[in-house]
């Protein structure tokens, strides 16, 4: 039976447990035989779900990995906000079309506003999937913080738009968002205006590149304002495709994720091979 990317992110969750619990220094066996599989069954996997070598993708695991992005490949954004986003962005070799709510309307809580769910398998897990007629409007992913949780959050953003469990039209933009086809992705991004200019500002950010809170903060003509920004990021209804994974501090930590830092860490490393590949 064919595997599917959710199973090879529950292979990679528990890699990850052990690159942590064994430093860098495990090798290919142990990793195997902490996953139960034989070294090649192992290396094929790792191979199919991230383009490189698990000796390799180890490396993006290891903790010390977004410290080595942020020298390596830190997005400065003021060239890229300058040109411009109001027509879409590339993401994932993908070509994202978004709009946003208006002010007024997001003040009303999505007050006649319905809004589609459903539940699809991700490179990262399981995922909920939310839009509306004009798009994507939110995408969770339930592997750490479970599906009750990552629903209730979802709607509460929203408290007074009408949720109907209707998958089926989501379908073809879940399989683009996941890299499954190269149909047009379109985003409807429901947020404060402050909101809004940050992840915004997150869409500029290259897949395989990070940028960190304050740099955002000064993109978007607030420098002071860091742990605003901070808490924006954090309210990104939409992940992976506004991608607020490639946010981390200035020190080079990880920060936080809404979806829990194992997602965050399994993220960056698999646009990190795939850049690489």
């Amino acid at each position: 039976m064919q595997k599917t990317s959710g199973y090879h992110y529950e292979v990679m969750r528990r890699a990850i447990e052990l690159v942590d619990e064994r430093g860098p220094a495990c090798t290919l066996d142990e990793l195997a035989g902490g996953m139960g599989m034989s070294p090649a069954h192992f290396q094929r996997l790792f191979s199919t779900w991230a383009g490189v070598s698990p000796k390799r993708l180890q490396q993006y695991l290891a903790l010390g990995h977004a410290k080595a992005l942020l020298e390596d490949r830190h997005s400065t954004l003021d060239t890229a906000l300058a040109a411009g986003l109001s027509g879409g962005g590339r993401l994932h070799d993908l070509f994202l079309r978004w709009e946003a709510m208006s002010p007024g309307d997001f003040a009303k809580g999505g007050d006649g506003l319905m809004i589609r769910w459903g539940r699809f398998d991700s490179p990262f897990g399981p995922a909920i999937i939310m839009g509306t007629e004009r798009g994507i409007c939110g995408i969770a992913f339930t592997a750490e913080a479970g599906e009750e949780a990552a629903m209730a959050d979802l709607c509460a953003r929203w408290p007074g738009a009408r949720y109907v469990e209707e998958p089926a039209p989501l379908a073809p933009w879940a399989d683009a968002a996941f890299g499954r086809s190269d149909a047009e992705v379109p985003l409807f991004v429901i947020g404060a205006p402050f909101q809004i200019k940050v992840w915004e500002a997150l869409m500029s950010i290259p897949s395989g590149h990070v940028t960190t809170y304050s740099d955002i903060a000064a993109a978007i003509g607030s420098p002071k304002a860091v742990r605003a920004v901070g808490t924006a990021v954090g309210r990104n209804p939409i992940s992976l495709l506004i991608p607020c994974h490639r946010a981390l501090r200035k020190s080079g930590g990880l920060g936080g994720y809404h979806w829990g830092l194992p997602v965050k860490r399994a993220i960056l490393a698999w646009e990190s091979a795939r850049l690489e590949a």
